[in-house]
């Protein structure tokens, strides 16, 4: 992507795709300013806190800024830990957006926001088709996207392009989902969730980060933007893909119920759910994706992890 020597403020920085994405600009000689909340050494690093007012001025000599801190979801919900999980979210990117868009006001602004967003958007859909024109699913993860992504929209109000990545389940053997999954299925204790019927939608981490610094050069991407590979697979299909990569069988099936035991409303909402999506604009666009495949996708991850 022809975004070297650019300036990119990144949040989130220290989760999987935030790290991957700061090794990756920086590679390509862009010079990476990080948000913390803590003091930096670096000159490019700005200080902020979710909620309150972040200075214009400290981002104004950004081109992009890229939106990625948050919440995890993972673990049981609780009532505060569905607030923190929409406080995380909604406080931090209104207060991202907001400072945007006054530096778009004042000059020297960034030309781009990229405020991450998840395919939970669409909530559990069975086999339906769908695009980033489907509408929004029910749930509390579909309510979160909703309001996730319009807490964007000062930003794009003032005419800065947003770009709404809806990410799908990240592939990388270095953490997420797969890296916890891999030493079940090492052992030969992997199975499908529940029936294995539903689908589930997922991205290798470098065509995640591809597709950010595609989002960032790109001048006609803006709105939501399914960050999925072309090809989503069911669960079945999934665990059968993951232990073949690791010539291992996959015949311990985990029960819904005893999911849903463990994990309550989170094991419906995120691991049940069935979300069939298609990254439709960034086919459109062009974007190269380098691991279209779960099959290649999985043994690759599985070959590095040795």
């Amino acid at each position: 992507m022809l975004i070297n020597a650019m300036k990119v403020l990144v949040s989130g920085s220290s989760g999987l795709v935030g790290s991957a994405l700061v090794r990756k600009l920086e590679g390509s000689g862009s010079h990476v300013g990080r948000l913390v909340r803590t003091s930096s050494a670096s000159s490019l690093d700005v200080p902020w806190k979710p909620g309150e007012p972040l200075d214009p001025e400290l981002i104004s000599g950004f081109d992009a800024v890229v939106h990625l801190a948050g919440r995890n979801l993972a673990g049981r919900w609780s009532d505060r830990m569905k607030r923190e999980i929409r406080e995380s979210r909604l406080l931090g990117t209104a207060t991202i957006a907001r400072a945007v868009a006054s530096a778009f006001r004042a000059c020297g602004r960034p030309s781009v926001l990229v405020s991450a967003s998840a395919i939970g958007y669409y909530g559990n859909r069975g086999r339906e088709l769908l695009t980033e024109s489907s509408a929004s699913g029910s749930g509390f993860l579909a309510e979160l996207c909703r309001d996730w992504e319009s807490a964007a929209s000062p930003a794009a109000e003032a005419g800065v392009r947003v770009v709404l990545p809806r990410l799908g389940v990240v592939l990388s053997g270095e953490g997420g989902a797969l890296a916890r999954l891999l030493p079940i299925f090492r052992l030969g204790l992997g199975g499908r969730v529940g029936n294995g019927r539903r689908y589930w939608s997922w991205i290798a981490l470098e065509d995640v980060i591809g597709a950010i610094e595609f989002a960032i050069a790109n001048p006609t991407l803006s709105g939501p933007v399914n960050l999925t590979a072309p090809s989503p697979v069911t669960n079945a299909g999934f665990t059968t893909a993951l232990a073949h990569a690791l010539r291992r069988p996959a015949v311990f099936p985990v029960p819904a119920f005893a999911l849903r035991l463990a994990l309550g409303e989170m094991a419906d909402e995120a691991l049940l759910a069935s979300q069939r999506v298609q990254p439709e604009k960034l086919l459109k666009a062009g974007f190269p994706f380098t691991h279209p495949q779960l099959d290649e996708t999985l043994e690759q991850i599985c070959e590095r992890r040795g």
